[in-house]
């Protein structure tokens, strides 16, 4: 059991936890349902054993037996082996009889009783095969046994002390063997009766009748039935159960190709889909997330499914561009902007004005029209701004920590008129924008400085920005007509892209990561430590490749060093995607930090990682600003993931608070940046030698590193 799968299950709207008695120690059922209980708040439902015999224990798990042997089948309790198998529950040998056909693991093995000794029963191979332990064995013929096992009667005990209100009922047989597990859970417990053998569907009436639900188990069904009837059978047992006003459920093989691959086959969604149609109540997983490798991913299918069910298929008639249904966050203020176009004619566009920008202004106009910024549509107003730095929100609502400003000289603004459309160029020349102006006004640098960054100091690098930027602000949406170009073209990932890749992964809850550093072991532990916290299905590292401060490090170096991390398989596998992030810092503390965030969720990410000095600068921010202000905020529809300093402990060799009362080593960005500079080689539990090797190198050949 795995409490972050569990968390996950009951996130995706998982209603129900059954504990397999068939697969459960007596002894270990307390402590499961404890388990479940402390971790989750979904009810527990006792799955009991049931009238089914099985297969006792075996050496090895498995044996081979080949065509024509004779094996031997004992009354006591053995473990097995090719010649010699017991069968559970005990004694049941003695119900067979000279003649019986016995398929044994779901008709891998065909055998048939040839003679009954003292000892057990002597069995003829007629098909050959593998023998799992615990598996199911079906006998050719009614063999009449109780509806309980002792080991069922006792646990079910243990679940009405522990406060359980749902039990299933394996191997309904007749109405009766309902009174029977009634008279243990008591009248207030839900019982779901399991239909899964021929006297189960010859009594169903009545067994519907006794139930609170039925359960077709299309698994054992076909045990017992050709496999080409089960279609037919699960519509009948749903339709006995819609007469009887009772709940139905299906379990088996629906998603069994993704107990160990990443995806469904497209048989399986069919059957799942026309299985809805069918009038089911609900959907039961199994294997595939009791010992699969995907049980999130599973349950991710079953939902999307169930949406797309849901929404009838008139939905997608027509709009064959509608995209899927998506399990992951849903967009800042609920719709990924998205204003893009292709460039007009020449002549067209030498008929508006235009205002030349420089490059944080056009990456802050391809942000915008991508839906990084979403719900922003364009530059921000004078009432955005004031909201914003007043009341850390837009004036629709949605919360919003960082002005998103166009500013200008004041010869400039002069030319610029509200209504007009102007069209945004590079320094060389270059339209990449349109501007539809909606407002000039004037910035009032003393009113909002502090506010906007907790200091009005010119050592402040967005201070200084801000009172060297110009005297006036303009407003106005923004269309993207060209996408600047950029070095990095193979990591660039629109929200739109990440989203898709996400949900091409099946991820539906992603760790976002925000840095502007080539990466280092610090950063590696907070990295594997957020997935393990937030039991995500992966990590999305996005770098800041636009300008940077001097001395930080260039985009180059930062992008190849984790390009090389997952290159060099130094990630979980298959659970890191790397994008660059065109924007420049604006240095604003826990408002950045914010910004930052939301910028990651709207990429499709659940969860941030946020550390102790996240976007700020020198000494002007306090360490509890930034945990304070996504407080104050509330629930933005995305969990911060919060970090101390993070120190080396030697004795330990791990990685801890630098609070913590041990001896520790920090892991300082200007040691670093000074270490490498000087040609020295720092310690691996400082930073990986490969990736010291590749910017020593780098360094020794002249190749920029570091901004100016």
């Amino acid at each position: 059991m795995d409490k972050q799968v569990l968390a996950r299950l009951q996130e995706l709207g998982a209603t129900l936890f059954r504990i397999n008695l068939s697969h459960t120690k007596l002894e270990d059922v307390a402590e499961v349902i404890d388990f479940i209980q402390a971790h989750s708040t979904v009810p527990v439902c006792l799955d009991s054993e049931g009238a089914q015999m099985r297969t006792g224990s075996l050496t090895g798990g498995s044996v081979t037996v080949p065509e024509s042997a004779v094996i031997f089948a004992r009354r006591e309790a053995v473990a097995g082996d090719a010649r010699t198998l017991s069968l559970y529950p005990d004694g049941i040998v003695d119900s067979l009889r000279v003649g019986d056909f016995i398929s044994i693991d779901f008709n891998a093995v065909l055998v048939q009783v040839i003679e009954m000794t003292p000892e057990g029963a002597k069995l003829r191979v007629l098909t050959g095969g593998k023998i799992g332990q615990n598996k199911a064995v079906t006998v050719e013929r009614p063999i009449d046994m109780p509806p309980l096992t002792v080991k069922d009667q006792a646990a079910l005990r243990v679940g009405r002390e522990k406060g359980l209100k749902y039990a299933a009922l394996s191997f309904a047989n007749r109405e009766s063997d309902v009174d029977v597990i009634r008279e243990i859970v008591g009248d207030e417990t839900f019982v779901i009766s399991k239909i899964e053998c021929r006297n189960g569907l010859r009594n169903l009436s009545g067994i519907a009748a006794k139930s609170d639900g039925l359960l077709i188990d299309r698994g054992d069904l076909s045990r017992e039935f050709p496999v080409e009837r089960i279609p037919a059978l699960q519509k009948h047992i749903v339709r006995v159960a819609k007469v009887a006003g009772r709940k139905v459920y299906v379990a088996t093989n629906l998603l069994e190709s993704m107990i160990t691959a990443p995806g469904p086959t497209r048989a399986e969604v069919n059957d799942v889909y026309n299985t809805l149609l069918d009038g089911v109540d609900g959907l039961v997983l199994a294997a595939e997330t009791a010992i699969g490798a995907h049980p999130v991913a599973c349950a991710s299918m079953i939902v999307k499914l169930i949406r797309e069910y849901e929404a009838g298929p008139e939905a997608v008639a027509g709009a064959y561009d509608l995209e899927s249904a998506s399990l992951l966050v849903e967009p800042h203020g609920g719709q990924l902007i998205h204003r893009e176009q292709e460039a007009p004619e020449a002549d067209e566009l030498a008929r508006f004005d235009s205002l030349t920008v420089d490059q944080n202004v056009l990456m802050d106009c391809q942000q915008i029209a991508q839906g990084t910024y979403s719900p922003l549509s364009g530059f921000m107003t004078q009432d955005a701004l004031q909201a914003v730095l007043g009341e850390y929100r837009l004036p629709q609502g949605s919360a919003w920590t960082l002005p998103i400003m166009l500013q200008v000289a004041a010869v400039q603004a002069r030319e610029i008129h509200p209504g007009e459309r102007i069209v945004l160029k590079s320094e060389a020349g270059v339209a990449h924008a349109l501007l539809d102006v909606s407002e000039v006004f004037p910035v009032e640098f003393d009113a909002i400085v502090e506010r906007w960054f907790g200091t009005a100091s010119m050592d402040h690098p967005g201070v200084a920005r801000l009172a060297d930027g110009g005297g006036f602000f303009v407003a106005g949406d923004i269309t993207l007509i060209a996408p600047l170009q950029s070095p990095y073209r193979q990591f660039e990932l629109t929200p739109a892209q990440t989203r898709f890749v996400f949900g091409h992964k099946g991820w539906s809850r992603v760790v976002g990561f925000h840095t502007r550093n080539v990466i280092h072991r610090v950063h590696e532990h907070i990295q594997l430590s957020a997935l393990a916290q937030s039991g995500a299905d992966g990590l999305y590292v996005s770098p800041v490749i636009g300008p940077k401060k001097a001395g930080d490090f260039l985009p180059e170096p930062i992008m190849r060093s984790y390009q090389m991390m997952l290159d060099q398989g130094l990630y979980p596998e298959g659970k890191v995607v790397l994008g660059s992030f065109a924007t420049y810092s604006r240095y604003a503390g826990p408002r950045e930090a914010v910004f930052t965030a939301l910028c990651r969720k709207n990429m499709g990410c659940s969860h941030f990682i946020v550390g102790r000095d996240h976007t700020g600068v020198g000494n002007f921010y306090r360490a509890n600003e930034i945990p304070a202000l996504f407080e104050k905020l509330g629930d933005i529809g995305l969990t911060p993931i919060f970090f101390d300093a993070i120190g080396y402990n030697p004795k330990r060799d791990g990685y801890v608070a630098l609070g913590a009362a041990e001896t520790l080593e920090s892991i300082s960005g200007t040691e670093m940046r000074s270490a490498l500079r000087a040609g020295q080689t720092l310690p691996e539990w400082f930073m990986r030698a490969s990736i010291q090797n590749m910017l020593l190198a780098e360094l020794n050949a002249g190749q920029p590193v570091f901004s100016d």
